[in-house]
């Protein structure tokens, strides 16, 4: 399965990213098996989206939890929580 991965605000700034397609593979069928997989890179990636950290998630531009279904072709966004003044 493929999908595009968009980073955005403080994460795309640690990772240097903004955005990638990647190949999946077998066995990832969430948001949070995606979030777990791009951790295995290790680095900044296992920091900057660790377990605990406070992070929101998107798929498809719908706010995500972890157990959300991604399919072939889907985008998954991560992104620091905004918050208003």
């Amino acid at each position: 399965m493929k999908i595009q991965l968009r980073y955005f605000a403080s994460v795309r700034e640690a990772l240097g990213y903004s955005d990638e397609t990647v190949a999946l593979p077998d066995g990832i069928a969430t948001v949070g098996d995606v979030r777990g997989w791009l951790r295995a890179r290790g680095g900044v990636w296992a920091e900057i989206l660790a377990e605990g950290r406070a992070l929101r998630m998107a798929c498809n531009h719908v706010i995500a939890g972890v157990s959300t279904r991604i399919t072939d072709g889907c985008e998954v966004a991560f992104f620091s929580p905004v918050t208003g003044g």
